[in-house]
């Protein structure tokens, strides 16, 4: 177990710095729709009658959606204050945290700096034969992974029964896409966890907002009964559920048999 005062001094986020990691790790898809707009204009420029008109809709409401998410990613990862973590309600004395991430962290060396007295692991599920996704592959070239930070299968977390006062799991469970290995590792995160200890989940969910911003892309997350289901079956009860922005949504979860 890793002292976290051993680590360095936390950097400062820049200001886009959330919007920005975005578009870098999924440039892809701006490029796709970049060459969508010069075909739509081309077929402007050179249709006639009524469908110039039509194209000319089809940039407005792809530049609208693409504007959208980029907005509301923004808001979230930047405007909203998400990684000074001040919505974290406990208690500054924590003995031992968890910190889960699927390939990304951005949070550790926050979580060191706001419980200087805790220990800290940090684990990472991350498996490229599951996880096929390239912005995350991108992402782990771009952010080196914390000091110290284990990987682990989502079924078996190497650590011994009743270790942890709090887990963290921000915007990360939601990349384990099969429902049956989900449960699982919330199986393996109520076995660590000590009997009073704390379990915090953060997620974007498949709901009107998330739609709203992200379009088709809200398919990538999983709907507030998916989540409410997985806790059920994992033995974990749900304490509290509130919002952080109308695009986020923060679950904690503590022993128990959910309801």
């Amino acid at each position: 177990m890793e002292s976290i005062t051993q680590q360095s001094i936390v950097p400062k986020r820049g200001a886009f710095q959330g919007v920005w990691n975005i578009i870098r790790f999924n440039w892809h898809f701006y490029v796709v729709y970049l060459v969508a707009l010069v075909v739509l204009a081309i077929l402007a420029f050179v249709l006639s009658g009524f469908w110039p008109w039509v194209m000319l809709a089809l940039m407005a409401a792809a530049t609208l959606s693409t504007g959208l998410s980029l907005w509301a990613s923004y808001y979230v990862y930047d405007a909203s204050k998400l990684y000074e973590l001040n919505w974290l309600e406990t208690p500054q004395k924590v003995a031992n945290i968890i910190n889960i991430n699927a390939g990304f962290d951005e949070t550790s060396v926050l979580l060191a700096a706001k419980f200087p007295e805790s220990d800290l692991q940090v684990m990472d599920f991350y498996n490229p034969e599951k996880h096929t996704e390239v912005s995350i592959k991108r992402a782990r070239k771009a952010y080196p992974p914390y000091a110290g930070t284990v990987r682990v299968a989502t079924n078996r977390l190497t650590l011994p029964d009743k270790q942890a006062d709090l887990i963290m799991n921000i915007l990360a469970a939601h990349e384990i896409r099969e429902e049956q290995e989900r449960i699982a590792f919330f199986k393996e995160l109520k076995r660590v966890l000590k009997p009073n200890g704390e379990i915090v989940v953060v997620e974007h969910l498949r709901d009107w907002a998330n739609f709203l911003v992200y379009n088709l892309g809200f398919f990538h997350f999983q709907s507030k009964a998916t989540w409410l289901r997985t806790f059920k079956a994992a033995g974990l009860q749900v304490k509290t559920t509130h919002k952080h922005t109308p695009f986020l949504t923060i679950f904690t979860l503590s022993h128990g048999n959910a309801s």
